[in-house]
C-alpha cells in the first residue's frame, strides 16, 4: 500500500517508520512545509520520497494527516476534495472542530478520525521511533460516519502498530483528553515557569533536580507550536479541568497555611486512589 504522510514530526514520522518496517507500506511519500523535516526524513529512510500535497494524495492509497490541529482543520476538507478511493486519517489531539469541518462533505466516508494516545516531549522526524505505539490506545471517533472498508483498513493499521482501538464520539473524546492529557501539559508548563521564576540560579536547578521533578516537568519541553492550537481548539474542556485543578491546588494551599495537617493527609490519601485507576490499564 502506498501511503502519504502529511506532517513528518514525531507522530507522522514514527507511523511511517513502523508501517514501513512491518510491511504495511510499500512506499511512503512525505509532505511537510519544513524543508529540514523532509530532508531529515529522507536521510533517515522514514520516507521514500517527498512531494507536494496534491501530488502525494494522487499517488497514494492512504493519507495520514499528522500536523497541528489548526493546520489539519484547514487541510482536511481540501484533502477530501481530492480523494477518490483513498482512505484518510488524522492523528490530532482534538476532534470536534475537525469533524465539524468535514460534516456533510461528499467524501466524508473516506475519513477516519483517530487519536493514537502516545507522544513525547520531543519533536521532528529525528524523534521517530519503532516502538512508539506498542500497547497504547488509539481512539477512533464517530466511526459510524466512515465507510466500512475505510474503517477496517484503519483498524488494521493501528493493530499492526501494536495499538488497541477504543471507540467514542468526538465530543466525548475532547472532554476525556482534556482530563488525561491536556491538563498534564498545562501543569508541566506552569511548574516549569514557576521554578524558572523563583530559582534564578539555574545551576541550583541542575544540581538539585531529582527524578521526580524531571518526570513532572518533562512535558514542559513539548512544542508550543503543537500545543497552543490544541488548547485553543479544546478551550472549553481545558478551562473546565483547569478550574478543578486550581480548586485542588487551593485546598492544598489552605491546608498548609492553616496547618491543617490532618486534612492535608486526607487529600494525599485520596490522591493515592489514582493507583487503582491506573492499575486497571495493566
Amino acid at each position: 500500500m502506498k501511503i502519504a504522510v502529511v506532517g513528518l514530526g514525531l507522530i507522522g514520522g514514527s507511523m511511517a517508520m513502523v508501517l514501513k518496517h512491518r510491511g504495511f507500506a510499500s512506499k511512503v511519500i512525505g509532505v511537510d512545509n519544513q524543508q529540514t523535516h523532509t530532508q531529515k526524513a529522507l536521510e533517515l529512510g522514514i520516507v521514500d520520497e517527498v512531494a507536494d500535497l496534491d501530488s502525494a494524495i494522487a499517488s497514494s492509497d492512504l493519507v495520514i494527516l499528522s500536523a497541528p490541529v489548526s493546520v489539519c482543520e484547514k487541510l482536511l476538507p481540501h484533502i477530501l476534495d481530492l480523494v477518490t478511493h483513498q482512505v484518510v486519517l488524522d492523528t490530532g489531539s482534538t476532534k470536534t472542530s475537525l469533524l465539524e469541518a468535514v460534516k456533510g462533505h461528499a467524501n466524508r466516508g473516506r475519513y477516519i478520525a483517530t487519536h493514537p494516545m502516545w507522544g513525547t516531549e520531543f519533536s521532528g522526524p529525528e524523534a521517530a521511533t519503532l516502538d512508539a505505539f506498542d500497547g497504547r490506545a488509539n481512539v477512533i471517533c464517530d466511526a459510524g460516519e466512515s465507510d466500512k472498508d475505510a474503517l477496517e483498513t484503519v483498524e488494521r493499521l493501528y493493530k499492526l502498530l501494536g495499538m488497541y482501538n477504543v471507540y467514542m464520539g468526538g465530543k466525548d473524546h475532547d472532554v476525556h483528553v482534556a482530563y488525561v492529557s491536556h491538563i498534564s501539559h498545562i501543569t508541566s508548563f506552569a511548574l516549569a515557569n514557576t521554578v524558572l521564576e523563583k530559582e534564578k540560579e539555574e545551576n541550583a536547578i541542575f544540581e538539585l533536580a531529582s527524578a521526580g521533578f524531571e518526570s513532572t516537568v518533562r512535558l514542559a519541553k513539548s512544542s508550543p507550536a503543537m500545543w497552543m492550537p490544541i488548547f485553543k481548539q479544546n478551550k472549553e474542556n481545558v478551562l473546565d479541568v483547569l478550574n478543578e485543578h486550581i480548586t485542588q491546588l487551593r485546598k492544598f494551599k489552605s491546608c498548609i497555611e492553616k496547618e491543617n495537617w490532618a486534612y492535608l493527609t486526607e487529600l494525599m490519601e485520596h490522591a493515592n486512589k489514582i493507583k487503582d485507576v491506573l492499575d486497571r490499564k495493566q
